[in-house]
């Protein structure tokens, strides 16, 4: 997938790193991403684990439904410096993708709250 954003005002394109096929002995297969994060509560004494966020980031085949313009986007810019020579970077923003098809965000409650997958 293409990751087409704003930043600084500026519309930017750049190529994804991972290809919509690749190619293995057992054919062609459609590449998608997991991001999984993670989400805590700070208390002295240890930390609690209070969700987790699980994101599935669809296929560059999908670009025109998902992020067809640096204005309809998924990504907002990440932490570089490109001045210093940084690597490009984004962030995923998962409220974004959410709207677009909600399944493809799921918040998962540590027990014992429930859990409940949205369509």
């Amino acid at each position: 997938m293409r990751i087409r954003h704003v930043r600084s005002g500026q519309a930017v394109d750049e190529p994804g790193k991972l290809p919509s096929v690749i190619k293995t002995e057992k054919g062609k297969c459609l590449t998608t991403t997991i991001f999984v994060k993670y989400y805590y509560e700070v208390k002295s004494g240890g930390n609690r684990l209070v969700s987790i966020v699980v994101a599935a980031l669809p296929s560059g085949m999908l670009q025109a439904r998902y992020n067809p313009t640096a204005q309809d986007t998924i990504w907002r810019a990440g932490r570089n410096a490109q001045s210093l020579g940084e690597v490009f970077r984004v962030r995923l923003v998962f409220d974004w993708l959410k709207e677009k098809r909600n399944w493809r965000v799921q918040r998962i409650p540590m027990t014992p709250q429930p859990f409940n997958w949205e369509d």
